[in-house]
């Protein structure tokens, strides 16, 4: 089979697989890793009220050290095809660069994986020295409930078990090699909500206006850091994202005022703390004359990390030795599936760079494509050596 993570890379974005939709991805990874000896899965998971998604795993191999590579080929939907510089689905290449939905996140890393593993499988009569397995998913853009968490679960039940994993999510932020993911904030959603008394604005007396609670206790949870931050990560963050009161009529005090916030949050907290937190700083700020509550939304987002050793050295050294950068170990960004992963083996993250995911015109230099299944192949041979 091919090695070349361009031609993969093309093929995998030739795929419309925008969340749950399969799109042909999983069946294109499928038949090149059986073609490469590999023992294939395909799975579909379900759960009332949300769709129905299919899932790979792969395995060559049967004895340790096991090496996983994970990844997602579900993409976000493109937004206005018309205003596509090139097709989001067609994997052109302009210019040198290569453009499609997914190109960075994160049908590029697959394919710099993919064409690590062939590369390396072909230089060693076929079989590692050890294992090494590819667990995909086609869920981590969407609500993450049928996929890799329910995918690490069937692996479990069928004894499988894994040493270490590279997640290949976009972790860098200007240039390949410069950040490694070795952790993640956690996320959790809430809404603070005051409880007034409605009445005609003409006579307040005879009304409670709770956006006058609302806008005091925002404050107040704003007002103050929620930490200053540890040694491996950044001070948590609150942000409000909405206020909403539902009120059309302007001479009409409404009877309650909404607002909804996101925390990221460091290793100094957990969900129940921040809960706790949030409480302890509305009652202060309320005086016991604002009457309010909140409402939490579930999260599978906990923060995590990979402390720095031997297998983020490894990591770190192949980065370098390819790009000449010593990558920064970092704990930013948002959330991905190494939230899962981390509860199996420890779960490093290392991709592409990140500046246009999401974005129209989303696009990898070829030149990167390379360099990253460059580095992949030197992690194998440091792994495996």
């Amino acid at each position: 089979m091919s090695s070349d993570p361009v031609a993969i890379a093309q093929s995998l974005l030739r795929c419309p697989s925008v969340t749950p939709a399969e799109g042909g991805a999983l069946s294109y990874l499928e038949a090149i890793l059986k073609a490469a000896g590999f023992t294939t899965h395909r799975m579909t998971f379900s759960q009332p009220g949300t769709p129905d998604v299919e899932n790979f795993y792969a395995r060559i191999g049967t004895g340790s050290p096991h090496l996983m590579f994970a990844g997602h080929t579900d993409v976000v939907p493109p937004g206005n095809e018309a205003s596509w510089t090139h097709p989001p689905f067609a994997g052109e290449i302009a210019d040198g660069v290569l453009y499609g939905r997914g190109a960075v996140d994160m049908k590029g890393g697959i394919a710099a994986c993919i064409a690590a593993t062939l590369d390396y499988l072909a230089a060693h009569g076929g079989t590692p020295k050890g294992s090494i397995s590819f667990l995909i998913t086609g869920d981590e853009e969407s609500v993450a409930i049928n996929g890799t968490p329910k995918l690490l679960d069937w692996a479990k039940k069928h004894g499988e078990t894994f040493d270490h994993c590279i997640l290949g999510e976009p972790s860098n932020r200007e240039s390949l090699g410069d950040t490694i993911k070795i952790g993640r904030r956690g996320s959790q959603n809430g809404t603070l909500i005051v409880h007034g008394k409605q009445g005609h604005v003409a006579y307040p007396e005879r009304a409670d206006n709770p956006v006058t609670g609302l806008v005091a206790l925002i404050a107040a949870l704003k007002g103050e850091p929620l930490d200053r931050g540890s040694k491996l990560f950044g001070p948590s963050n609150l942000e409000f994202v909405s206020v909403d009161v539902g009120n059309k009529t302007v001479n009409l005090i409404p009877a309650e005022a909404r607002a909804r916030f996101n925390i990221r949050f460091n290793d100094l907290h957990n969900q129940e703390s921040l809960k706790a937190l949030m409480e302890q700083r509305a009652i202060a700020a309320s005086g016991g004359k604002i009457r309010f509550s909140f409402e939490w939304e579930p999260s599978n987002a906990d923060v995590f990390v990979v402390e720095p050793g031997p297998f983020t050295e490894l990591v770190a050294t192949a980065v370098a030795e390819v790009t000449g950068r010593r990558p920064e170990l970092s704990t930013t960004g948002g959330t991905s599936d190494a939230r899962f992963i981390k509860n199996y083996c420890p779960v490093v993250e290392f991709g592409l760079v990140g500046h246009t995911m999401h974005a129209i015109d989303e696009r990898v230099p070829v030149a990167d494509l390379v360099a990253l299944t460059a580095i992949y192949r030197k992690i194998l041979d440091r792994y495996f050596g």
